[in-house]
């Protein structure tokens, strides 16, 4: 192939999706192998794919439908090792990336909108704020999706007119948690359309915020979630990993690099998905920001009899300090998506022989990752992991060790 051919070629994705050529151009919507004409029209290769939705490109919930399965694998893992290689962090092993199915979203926020009687619910376009009205998805769990034709009758009721509500929507062990912002629930009749709605599409709970905060106006049973066989009260809307099948693959990444014995410490726990998976055989000390969620874990905790030790402590302005630290066999950290620079500069003054770092955010990790290796720890291995699927979202697990 000579340079000519190579300049036309797109060779990788970058980061935000955009195909890039040999010779550094940017083309949105292209593969791997497509190859660019000298009068600008894509000419696709073998690794381009038919998008499965008919709402792709315009709807800016997926950016990447046209990549096979093998581009989409292979961007997922570049995302992770190009941030470290940016930041000079080789890691030991870079593993076997993990990509979540189609339709297995159980968690999402939508955007819904009334122009008189006509009410749209999907996401956004791709920068814009004009909302795709979905009638199909190939992302959420059809669980989710299903609601949406029932609920734009409902929102016919309680959403005003040229008024725009957010749909929020979580699967729990008793089925689907539904979070209304926005809405206006005034007389009789719209309050009667909420319990019928709920009732007829066995909803596990349905909340609506008028602007005034959350309010409870179905819940039959306590509504919770589950990790490692051990129920959490479930505040609506609360933190969850975008599917089943990611979640195992992050916890399973974090347990195969586990000591057979010791105390874990899991820091920004969230409601439990690594304290309570991890913790049935050990005791876990659990630190997280939020009120309403630690308070939630360690009820739940207490009810499954586990060994934990669930701490309100605010992990930005307070983070455990290396004497603290150094009591645990592992610390395993899962931070917002700005990573967690104040805890991370603690655990490079400290001896923890393991950490699990957990990143929703390959480049605020790969920041981090530099400063656990300036002192000392050796990136043992990355899981890269695509749970949202078609997206330009890619989450890992480091593992680091002294």
């Amino acid at each position: 192939m000579t340079d000519s051919e190579i300049d036309n070629l797109i060779i990788r994705v970058a980061a935000k999706g955009d195909g890039v050529t040999g010779d550094g151009r940017h083309f949105p919507l292209t593969a791997p192998g497509d190859r660019i004409g000298v009068d600008g029209i894509v000419h696709f290769g073998v690794h381009h794919a038919m998008p499965p939705c008919a709402h792709f490109p315009a709807c800016g919930g997926c950016q990447l439908q046209h990549l096979d399965e093998e581009s989409y694998a292979d961007f997922v893992t570049a995302r992770v090792t190009g941030a470290l290689a940016g930041q000079n962090v080789t890691p030991g092993a870079v593993l076997t990336p993990h990509i979540s199915p189609p339709m297995t979203r159980r968690r999402a926020s939508l955007r819904a909108a009334r122009a008189g009687r006509r009410i749209t619910i999907g996401f956004a376009e791709e920068g814009s704020h004009k909302l795709i009205d979905l009638q199909m998805c190939a992302v959420l769990d059809p669980r989710l999706f299903g609601l949406l034709t029932p609920l734009r009758g409902l929102l016919g009721e309680i959403l005003p007119d040229k008024r725009a509500a957010h749909v929020r929507m979580s699967l729990t062990d008793q089925g689907v948690d539904l979070l209304l912002e926005g809405v206006k629930v005034s007389g009789l009749a719209a309050d009667e359309a909420l319990g019928d709605f709920a009732r007829e599409q066995g909803l596990a709970r349905l909340t609506i915020d008028e602007g005034d905060g959350p309010q409870t106006r179905w819940e039959p049973e306590a509504v919770t979630v589950s990790f490692g066989g051990a129920s959490v009260g479930f505040p609506p809307f609360s933190f969850l990993q975008a599917t089943p099948d990611g979640e195992a693959a992050l916890v399973g990444a974090v347990r195969d690099a586990l000591p057979e014995t010791g105390a874990i410490a899991d820091l920004f726990c969230g409601l439990g998905t690594f304290a309570l998976a991890l913790g049935d055989k050990r005791p876990v000390y659990a630190a997280e920001g939020a009120r309403d969620v630690i308070l939630s874990l360690k009820l739940g905790a207490a009810r499954a009899q586990r060994r934990l030790a669930a701490d309100h402590r605010d992990l930005f302005r307070r983070p455990l300090r290396p004497e603290e630290l150094n009591r645990f066999a592992v610390i395993v950290l899962d931070p917002p998506r700005a990573g967690a620079k104040e805890q991370v500069l603690q655990l490079a003054a400290s001896t923890v022989p393991l950490i699990a770092y957990v990143s929703c955010n390959p480049a605020s990790f790969a920041r981090d990752a530099a400063h656990l290796v300036a002192a000392g720890y050796r990136l043992e291995s990355v899981k890269p992991v695509g749970q949202f699927r078609w997206t330009t979202h890619v989450e890992l697990v480091g593992i680091f060790r002294k």
